[in-house]
């Protein structure tokens, strides 16, 4: 996979984590009583005494995931090629690259051709 299918499959994981660390703080957070005039919010729901994770403990490990996707995104961006020489160069060198793929492609046309006509190549 090349690095940038690589960066955007990071950039898709940390919206996901991103998205479910809202949900879940949104979920299962105390509410908050916002002004004197308002009457007092329900009570929280109680979490289920069987759940592995404390609520206490769930943001902790959600922002290490996304502390740790954040870094392996950063790894990847730093690991780009740079561009040197400006867009000229690199438009000289998608014109190299561009022969170079039609000088393969031809070589490729003819090794097919000679298998399938079982020739020797020359």
């Amino acid at each position: 996979m090349d690095i940038i299918s690589q960066l955007q499959e990071q950039v898709n994981s940390i919206a996901a984590l991103t998205f479910n660390t809202f949900g879940t703080l949104q979920r299962d957070a105390t509410p908050v009583k916002l002004s004197p005039n308002y009457p007092d919010p329900p009570p929280a729901p109680v979490p289920p005494p069987d759940d592995a994770t404390k609520f206490e403990d769930q943001p902790k490990l959600m922002s290490a995931a996304l502390v740790k996707a954040a870094k392996q995104f950063d790894a990847l961006v730093a690991a780009l090629p740079l561009s040197d020489g400006g867009e000229e160069a690199q438009l000289k060198r998608i014109e190299e690259l561009q022969n170079e793929l039609r000088q393969v492609q031809e070589l490729y046309s003819q090794a097919a051709d000679n298998c399938l006509n079982l020739k020797k190549p020359d």
